[in-house]
């Protein structure tokens, strides 16, 4: 058996719970259409709350992710954008975007069942 440490290097495994904390994806997401004031961040997540948003964005921002800007004549007001990291970890998000539209069936949720004429070309048909 192999050990886990051998074959998958420790920044792979925390970049993947990285972005797998509940909602840090679609947030980086969000952000790749520029930057947004966290009001605006709420209203395209309806299921979050304040709280946990505030939280994945803190946690973002202490990994280099994502920045808060200040605006400028807002005594409480900022923006949350995409860092250079962010952006680059965001292009790689959206290989896992294509892979999840390719495999996703709405109706069920079961991934597509590979074509008939696959199985045969391989030689695995079962006829």
């Amino acid at each position: 058996m192999t050990d886990y440490r051998r074959s998958c290097c420790s920044s792979f495994h925390r970049a993947v719970e990285l972005v797998g904390r509940r909602w840090a994806g679609v947030i980086i997401h969000i952000l790749t259409e520029g930057p947004g004031r966290f009001a605006a961040i709420e209203s395209r997540l309806p299921d979050i709350t304040p709280r946990m948003l505030s939280e994945r964005l803190r946690q973002l921002e202490a990994e280099g992710i994502v920045e808060r800007r200040a605006l400028p004549g807002s005594a409480a007001g900022g923006e949350y954008a995409l860092t250079k990291k962010g952006r680059d970890l965001a292009r790689a998000l959206e290989g896992i975007g294509a892979w999840a539209r390719r495999w996703s069936n709405e109706d069920d949720g079961a991934a597509p069942a590979p074509s008939r004429a696959h199985h045969i070309k391989r030689g695995t048909s079962s006829e």
